[in-house]
């Protein structure tokens, strides 16, 4: 198990300047970062990479699809260029960072809806744009993560099931999913065969609470999902994800006004040892 963490909790675009932020990270214990990667170019990414070789984590990045004017699974041929160089543009800001996986829900643009779930030539759109861009990073030994998100959320992506039928529909050994403990919490009758369901194809597991603050102060029974989850022969990226009134447009999309830790210091010191902890049990 490689433990990391997710640094929207401190920032959207995280820079050199956050060189304190990942050094408390290393002191936490975490292996390696999550890099948001929602605005900038490859030229900063590689000279964040700089850094955290310096420091010695080693990174992964989540992204999302954030405009419907740039949308992948559109039918619209203008929309969907749009979308397919936004893809595009992930992936060389991830391989300019040295991120081993590339997370995160970029399917359909978040918070944006149809009045209906996923259509068939949606998916179909979307599961090529996704089998190319594996293909594209394969050549550098990145994984891809795709990641279900609660109806609230997105449309697209959902559940365990759909999931699972989007993995074969894309059909590539570099794609997989990105399992989120919090969505999951909101979608899936019961974690545990949902993990099972997906045996083989998580490339990242997201450990992220009900009220997505530290990890085993809520609702989430961690200890079966670990348990499952370490059963499947999974031993990748565990990545805490927590979130909370700090970062003003994550505060926004996330639905979190109020804090949900101490400090950040708190916040990785105390999730650090948990999932350890939790991890070793299972």
């Amino acid at each position: 198990m490689e433990l990391g963490v997710n640094l929207l909790c401190a920032s959207g675009f995280v820079s050199t300047e956050h060189r304190p932020l990942l050094e408390l990270a290393l002191d936490a214990g975490f292996d390696g970062v999550e890099v948001p990667v929602l605005e900038g170019n490859p030229a900063d990414y590689e000279k964040l990479a700089k850094l955290l070789d310096e420091l010695g984590l080693r990174r992964t990045c989540t992204a999302i699809v954030p405009d419907p004017d740039a949308n992948p699974v559109s039918s619209d041929p203008d929309i969907r260029k749009r979308g397919l160089a936004h893809l595009d543009w992930i992936s060389e800001c991830a391989l300019a960072l040295g991120a081993e996986t590339i997370g995160g829900p970029f399917h359909a643009p978040i918070g944006h809806f149809t009045g209906a779930g996923p259509q068939d030539d949606e998916l179909r759109l979307c599961a090529e744009a996704h089998h190319d861009m594996a293909g594209k990073v394969a050549v550098s030994g990145v994984k891809l993560a795709l990641e279900p998100l609660n109806r609230f959320e997105s449309y697209f992506l959902n559940t365990a099931e759909q999931a699972k039928q989007y993995c074969s529909m894309v059909d590539h050994e570099n794609f997989g999913i990105m399992y989120d403990t919090f969505h999951a919490h909101i979608e899936e009758k019961d974690q545990i065969s949902a993990i099972e369901m997906l045996s083989g194809e998580i490339n990242v597991l997201h450990v992220s609470e009900n009220d997505r603050g530290i990890p085993g102060t809520g609702q989430i029974d961690f200890a079966s999902i670990l348990k499952t989850v370490k059963a499947t022969g999974f031993d990748g990226w565990v990545v805490m994800e927590a979130f909370g009134s700090g970062v003003p447009e994550i505060a926004a999309a996330t639905r979190i006004w109020r804090s949900m830790f101490e400090s950040h210091e708190v916040l990785f010191n105390e999730s650090a040892r948990f999932i350890k902890d939790s991890w070793k049990a299972a």
